[in-house]
């Protein structure tokens, strides 16, 4: 099983950035996918990011592109998020999540392990 934590979330003006981080806790870290979804009310979880195994392959939802970076630190078992140039749309509720497929999947379904969540609020 693994276990995950979100944290770095907050308040931020728009154009801002924050980093979200998410330690896993768990000796199968290395086994996992990774992912970053954000969900709003009334909304469906929507996919952000996703990072393979080792880290060699991303994806990102069209509407990050180019303003946010995946990255896992295997030793720590830590996946992160850097969101740059924020945007009030990028408001919601941040979870990450673990995945066993070999392939990076930008769909919550195939997810096994989720975080709690963490809110990130952009304001204009």
């Amino acid at each position: 099983q693994v276990q995950l934590v979100e944290s770095g979330g907050g308040l931020v003006q728009a154009g801002g950035s924050l980093r979200l981080s998410c330690a896993a806790s768990g000796r199968t870290f290395r086994s996992y996918s990774m992912g970053w979804f954000r969900q709003v009310p009334g909304k469906e979880r929507e996919h952000v990011a996703a990072i393979s195994r080792g880290g060699s392959s991303t994806v990102y939802a069209d509407s990050v592109k180019g303003r946010f970076t995946i990255s896992r630190d295997n030793t720590k078992n830590t996946v992160y998020l850097q969101m740059n140039s924020l945007k009030p749309e990028d408001t919601a509720v941040y979870y990450c999540a673990a995945d066993q497929s070999v392939v990076v999947h930008t769909t919550s379904l195939p997810y096994d392990y989720w975080g709690q969540g963490t809110q990130v609020t952009v304001s204009s």
